[in-house]
């Protein structure tokens, strides 16, 4: 052990007196990459794709619907706002050529009960009931009813309302974005 003491001394002040490391160079952190735009909608595309089975009209499909403005409507037979839409919605979607209405039935509810429903409060648009459990995958699932999307004639969502909505409305922005366009 006494000879091991010294080697260890010696081995020890050798190690000191190396020329010091080069020091590491200094590395930038990366910058970190910008947050990506979202669209106006995130995780909805911009031409939404709508096909379904609607009451009495038979199958609806938004892309066969190119050409006219679309109105697409989730609602409930249980929502005063959205009873209070049917009248107004339906003149709206009579009264002009370049509008078509769909209303998207968001609850849970049979047929033949829907169908009872609208003869007391009739719709004179296409009616769809839809699972909510399995609502359209292009639609942002509703926060809350009614909750309406206009289409313009290309297919692409021009803008999204939650809350009722009336037909003066819906005109004075149609008149806004074909203005635009």
């Amino acid at each position: 052990m006494k000879t091991f003491l010294p080697v260890l001394l010696v081995a020890t002040v050798l190690a000191a007196c190396q020329p010091a490391a080069e020091p590491a160079p200094v590395v930038a952190p990366a910058p970190e990459p910008a947050p990506a735009a979202e669209p106006a909608e995130a995780g909805m595309p911009s031409h939404p794709r709508l096909v379904v089975e609607t009451l009495d009209h038979g199958p609806f499909d938004l892309a066969q619907q190119r050409g006219q403005w679309v109105v697409v409507n989730f609602w409930a037979t249980w929502c005063k706002p959205c009873l209070k839409e049917i009248p107004d919605l339906t003149a709206f979607d009579a009264a002009r050529e370049d509008v078509r209405v769909i209303g998207l039935a968001y609850e849970e509810i049979e047929a033949a009960d829907m169908r009872a429903f609208l003869e007391k409060h009739p719709a004179g648009y296409p009616i769809a009931l839809l699972d909510v459990y399995d609502p359209p995958a292009d639609f942002d699932t509703p926060r809350g009813l009614p909750m309406t999307y206009l289409v313009d004639p290309q297919g692409k969502v021009a803008k999204k309302y939650l809350g009722p909505i009336t037909s003066q409305e819906l005109a004075a922005d149609i008149a806004a974005i074909a203005g635009e366009a």
